[in-house]
């Protein structure tokens, strides 16, 4: 079949590379000339595990191209997936303004049937709105060409995209019940039946359904990581280890063990992004999300915890206090520095006086880049920090180790080694990645996130 994906960021590259994976034939169109050059030069944009190695399979295969031709994409693909960005606009609402340029070009161009995809996370009613877009660029024309826009919503985690869609537990697609939707419909059927060989994996349901399912499921990951935080941080207080807690209700069938682990926060491009947009959608509407709202205020507050339990040991005055820090990126395998707990923490230890050393394996460059916009106004904070080679690097002579990503090369390090590096024998464990028994046996001074039973003496 012959799709263009509009939009080469994180969801529309995925998408555009394993359709191609699957002996499509797919254009990828977007704006920005640099992200095509990259593409182009066998290169990808984005940090995703997997993913670069598909790109060039196909693009080898010529089932795979790159461009900014507007016109072109349009005419390629029969299915035009909006792949686009959707920020947070001022008052947290998603920011359509991209959809809606797509929206435009489609029917700018367009002559024969399209079916055109909401791929990107929107709100409910964005499909209207497109279509409206579309309609107003055809009457404009005096082009009648038909058309049905339809949801697609994706259900992609960063550091396993490429599996998830590969592998998707779930297809939600959402056709209104018009001629041109039952058209529409058949098409994504024949598109997605590679992935129903073994059993059904699509939920075909209606547009404005689809566009609600990925908020709520968003909306109902992020709130089990804030119950369990606050959850964690009334646990140290009571004398209780929230590991044990996690184990004791996850093996509820009811409740399940994923998205139960206590931290220091979520972030990224989804749930802070999404759970804003799905109140702000409620507000437009004269409700309150009470659940949401206090979701919401957990997270921004949990963010503050690791910089709160350091100040609380070493006291508020961090002068001639050295830090390393240990993950800057939101989450394991990824670059991705949007909403990171990292960037909290960050700014308490160099704003309360302290210098700090940071390491992540692959987000240096991208918190380089972050970070300077994070402190544009205090540019000579900048200068308290140095971004080590690798972990061991960032400890030197350091007061304390600060864990906030749970990557896999921190999970076992040479605690002898840690021990020589460090100043002093103190972690700051913001993933519970270490059992605090074993750290108290090797005479490490440990703090954890709803743990601090098992250390106190």
């Amino acid at each position: 079949m012959k799709i263009t994906i509009i939009g080469t960021g994180y969801v529309g590259l995925v998408t555009g590379a394993c359709l191609a994976e699957l002996g499509n034939d797919v254009f990828c169109l977007d704006v920005d000339q640099r992200k095509i050059d990259i593409l182009n030069n066998g290169g990808i944009p984005i940090h995703e595990p997997g993913l670069e190695e598909v790109v060039a399979r196909n693009r080898a295969a010529g089932r795979l191209r790159f461009s900014t031709d507007v016109a072109a994409s349009v005419a390629h693909g029969d299915i035009q997936f909006i792949a686009v960005g959707t920020p947070p606009d001022e008052d947290g609402s998603a920011d359509l303004q991209y959809v809606l340029a797509a929206a435009r070009n489609i029917g700018q161009h367009m002559n024969g049937f399209k079916v055109i995809v909401d791929k990107s996370t929107v709100p409910v009613g964005t499909a209207d709105r497109v279509s409206a877009a579309i309609r107003a660029e055809l009457e404009a024309r005096g082009a009648d060409a038909e058309f049905s826009v339809v949801s697609n919503p994706e259900f992609l985690k960063e550091g396993a995209a490429v599996e998830d869609f590969m592998r998707p537990d779930r297809i939600v697609i959402g056709c209104d019940d018009t001629a041109q939707g039952q058209k529409a419909h058949a098409l994504m059927h024949k598109l997605y039946l590679p992935f129903n060989r073994n059993h059904e994996r699509t939920y075909w349901m209606d547009v404005r359904s689809a566009e609600f399912t990925k908020y709520a499921a968003n909306a109902m990951l992020a709130t089990r990581i804030s119950f369990m935080n606050e959850l964690a941080n009334l646990a140290d207080h009571v004398g209780a280890d929230i590991e044990a807690v996690r184990h004791g209700i996850g093996s509820d069938p009811r409740i399940g063990h994923s998205f139960l682990y206590a931290g220091c926060g979520y972030g990224g491009s989804c749930f802070p992004k999404d759970v804003q947009a799905l109140e702000r959608t409620a507000q437009g509407h004269d409700l309150n999300l009470l659940i949401l709202q206090a979701v919401e205020a957990v997270n921004e507050q949990q963010k503050q915890v690791l910089g709160k339990k350091i100040l609380k040991r070493f006291g508020n005055d961090l002068s001639g206090r050295h830090f390393a820090v240990w993950g800057l990126a939101f989450k394991p395998n990824t670059d991705d520095m949007r909403a990171a707990s990292s960037r909290v923490l960050l700014a308490e230890l160099l704003r309360h006086g302290a210098t700090v050393a940071v390491y992540d394996p692959v987000a240096i460059e991208e918190a380089k880049r972050v970070l300077a916009l994070d402190f544009v106004d205090t540019p000579e904070l900048l200068q308290k920090i140095r971004y080590a080679a690798n972990p061991m690097d960032a400890l030197d002579k350091a007061d304390a180790l600060a864990i906030v990503t749970e990557w896999k090369a921190f999970r076992s390090p040479d605690f002898d080694q840690v021990k020589l590096s460090l100043k002093q024998p103190v972690i700051f464990d913001g993933r519970n990645l270490f059992e605090p028994s074993v750290m108290t046996e090797i005479g490490v001074e440990y703090h954890g996130i709803g743990r601090s039973v098992l250390t106190r003496k």
